[in-house]
């Protein structure tokens, strides 16, 4: 195993034409030993074609990237002794038991007997599968599955894993236990790579990188990107609004001229609103059109209205 380099992952103009096509267009950005790294971005914009050249599944067109200071583009097969992937769709043989399919692994990792009754016995007592051990793969729930798929995934003890949407489709208690798993593991050293769709995940995340139509247009920790210019547009500032009934209060808010755009969150609205805008009057509006309950108060973007405001100024940029 090489010596852990404070920089585990470094992308350096990563690009991937398909012919004229160009799925994925001068990417660089860095991951450091232990990071959780989220990688975001809308379907069809390049995530997929840029974990797949990490892995060294697909050949890059231009530019190079080191995983513990490996070339993808120079030794791919030495790249995926170090790594391990979870895919977002539960991936692993059904019909076989949770032991079988930890041991099947082991063995396409080429590793010992022995050395896969170790790490069959260390992730079955960390992850808490020994109970589940002789249950086939298709009869556990969703997060049981999950943990499976980590533990195999784990199996020949990589420094780094890619984890393709991992809570896709299970229940919140089992989200935030994988999570937590995830948080200890990365305290380990380990560094992890993930996508994902849910925006409090993204929030959990050490370092969050946006990818828009092949393009990488942010990509730092999560209270500096709620810090950027764009994420709140000049003459504007963010307020939240929360008023009973809500939809009733957002459907009349959006008719005001000193709103630029409103959208429910959890219980409240989010609005942009104009400078000048008053608080105060906003808040008697409300109350004297039969809304009750009203709260008026600033606060700071949250990384969804980050993310909106850069595929918006983005899309400005391309006309």
């Amino acid at each position: 195993m090489k010596p852990a380099a404070k920089n585990t992952i470094v992308v350096n103009g990563l690009t991937k034409r398909f012919g004229s096509f160009t799925a994925v267009d001068r990417v660089s950005f860095e991951v450091e030993r232990g990071d959780i790294f989220g990688f975001l971005g809308p379907n069809g914009s390049g995530k997929s074609t840029v974990i797949r050249m990490l892995c060294g599944l697909l050949a890059p067109t231009e530019g190079d990237a080191e995983l513990l200071g490996i070339s993808v583009r120079e030794n791919p097969g030495e790249v995926k002794k170090h790594i391990g992937y979870m895919s977002q769709q539960f991936s692993l043989y059904r019909d076989l038991t949770v032991h079988e399919n930890m041991r099947f692994f082991g063995q396409l990792y080429g590793l010992s007997r022995e050395t896969i009754h170790r790490r069959e016995q260390e992730l079955g007592d960390y992850l808490g599968l020994h109970p589940y051990r002789d249950r086939q793969a298709g009869k556990l729930s969703g997060g049981w599955k999950q943990r499976l798929a980590l533990a195999c995934s784990m199996m020949h003890e990589p420094e780094i894993v890619f984890l393709d949407e991992p809570t896709a489709g299970i229940d919140p208690v089992a989200r935030r236990e994988l999570w937590d798993l995830l948080f200890d593991l990365s305290a380990q050293g380990i560094t992890f790579f993930v996508t994902t769709h849910y925006m409090d995940e993204a929030e959990r995340c050490t370092k969050v990188a946006y990818i828009y139509l092949s393009r990488l247009i942010a990509c730092d920790d999560t209270s500096t990107l709620k810090q950027l210019p764009a994420a709140t547009p000049e003459g504007c500032r963010r307020i939240e609004i929360r008023a009973d009934p809500v939809t009733s209060a957002l459907d009349a808010l959006r008719k005001r001229d000193e709103v630029r755009s409103a959208t429910i969150f959890g219980d409240g609205v989010h609005l942009l609103v104009d400078e000048t805008a008053n608080n105060e009057t906003l808040r008697e509006f409300l109350r004297s059109s039969d809304f009750s309950d009203v709260e008026v108060r600033d606060i700071q973007p949250s990384l969804e209205d980050v993310f909106v405001e850069l595929t918006l100024q983005e899309e400005r940029n391309r006309r």
